[in-house]
């Protein structure tokens, strides 16, 4: 197993460019199920959660080949269930359900697997389908759905903690399909969705309302090849934005989407970094001492749960007291007890945590619990004084293409080590 060691107290410095979107290449790779024809994916990061999609899509029966960045999938005949081994590994993999049941009419998924951050209940997705007209079943840790046809319908999927990003997605894709029309009410408004739909009328699909609480389907007998390039990731962009800052560097964030993080942006501002928009490129600095600021995760347009980690790293380097709200995901807080190992004084109370800053941090063997923290973990490791190894680095590579490297690239001394 392979570990991240990084060594302290260097400022990142230069510039680094931000990969596709991850959330937003595993549903649009499960859309090229949708058509026989191929389709043709430009800007894919290089990541093990999509060379376990491509997986999953070769096992079902498709052609799938990735090559400097493309993925060229053509799925001429397709059966219609997915294997747990394969599925089990992470949850984004449930987005084959709505192709697979668009098109085929019927589709058998493993259970998904994922990061350990709670629960999260794949209730909205099959509330959907049912309201196209499948019949759903689950039995022996598998979701079956089925229908001799579907039948487009107006539908509610918001839920306890909001809209669902993959439940939207999921329904859109089965409703392209459908016969009439779907309305999608408390539909998630990510950019990723807007993606997806921007890719789907790329292959004939009729969508209207993408980015907002309603989306309307209009539903198509067959669907066509597409050419399509993927949104920059916003989550690594944020994440790199947070190292500058906690580095005390001056990074150049290339080919990012500033009218995607507002929220993130708008945080960073409030702490006392320096954020200059250029263009699409962010320049992110420090000038001065961090202030400490409160922050609750939200769907978007809000303050994303995929940040909350990083900035909690970086508010542990704000003196002062700084309040951070999980609101989307109850066990999102298992990164607190390793940044305590570095030093950070954190308590946590209900949903919140709080975050006392300003006391040095200083280098510790650490372990990674999900995607996210261990990229908080990483940033700590940057700002602390002497060496920090970072353990699990696999949950880090599910979510950030050639992490290593590219922070090397801005200065860093990190180096990726084989555990003995």
């Amino acid at each position: 197993m392979e570990s991240l060691l990084i060594k302290g107290g260097v400022p990142l410095e230069g510039e680094v460019w931000i990969s596709g979107a991850k959330n937003a290449a595993l549903p649009i790779m499960a859309a090229a199920l949708l058509t026989p024809e191929p389709c043709i994916i430009h800007r894919v990061p290089n990541l093990s959660d999509v060379r376990f999609m491509a997986q999953i899509l070769n096992w079902l029966g498709a052609s799938v080949t990735f090559k400097d960045g493309t993925l060229r999938i053509e799925a001429r005949k397709i059966k219609g269930y997915g294997d747990y081994d394969l599925v089990r590994k992470m949850r984004g993999s449930i987005c084959i359900m709505g192709p697979l049941l668009g098109r085929l009419k019927r589709a058998r998924v493993s259970l998904p697997g994922g990061c350990v951050i709670g629960a999260r209940p794949i209730n909205l997705h099959l509330k959907g389908f049912e309201a196209l007209g499948a019949k759903i079943t689950i039995e022996g840790g598998y979701v079956q759905a089925s229908a001799r046809r579907l039948v487009g319908s107006a539908m509610f999927l918001g839920g306890r903690a909001g809209s669902t990003v993959l439940g939207t997605a999921n329904v859109m894709m089965a409703a392209t399909l459908a016969e009439g029309v779907t309305v999608i009410e408390s539909a998630a408004c990510e950019p990723e969705i807007v993606d997806l739909a921007k890719f789907l009328n790329a292959m004939g699909a009729k969508i209207t309302g993408a980015g907002s609480p309603t989306i309307t389907i209009t539903g198509v007998k067959e669907l066509h090849g597409a050419e399509h390039e993927l949104i920059p990731d916003r989550i690594e962009a944020a994440t790199y934005a947070i190292a500058a800052a906690a580095t005390d560097g001056e990074v150049t964030i290339k080919g990012a989407r500033a009218d995607h993080m507002h929220a993130v942006l708008d945080k960073l501002e409030e702490a006392g970094v320096s954020v200059v928009r250029r263009g699409p490129d962010l320049i992110v600095s420090r000038k001065g001492r961090l202030r400490p600021v409160d922050v609750t995760t939200l769907p978007y347009a809000g303050f994303p749960t995929d940040v909350q980690a990083q900035m909690m790293a970086l508010m542990t380097l704000a003196p002062g007291i700084s309040i951070i709200t999980e609101r989307i995901f109850e066990s999102r807080f298992m990164h607190v007890s390793e940044l305590a190992r570095l030093g950070a004084d954190i308590e946590i109370e209900g949903p919140s945590a709080i975050v006392k800053g300003g006391r040095p941090l200083s280098g510790a063997p650490v372990m990674a619990s999900d995607l996210r923290a261990s990229a908080a973990l990483v940033i700590a490791g940057l700002a602390a004084r002497g060496t920090t190894q970072v353990n699990r680095v696999y949950h880090i590579d599910r979510g950030y293409e050639n992490i290593d490297g590219k922070l090397r690239q801005l200065g860093a001394r990190i180096q990726r080590i084989e555990d003995t």
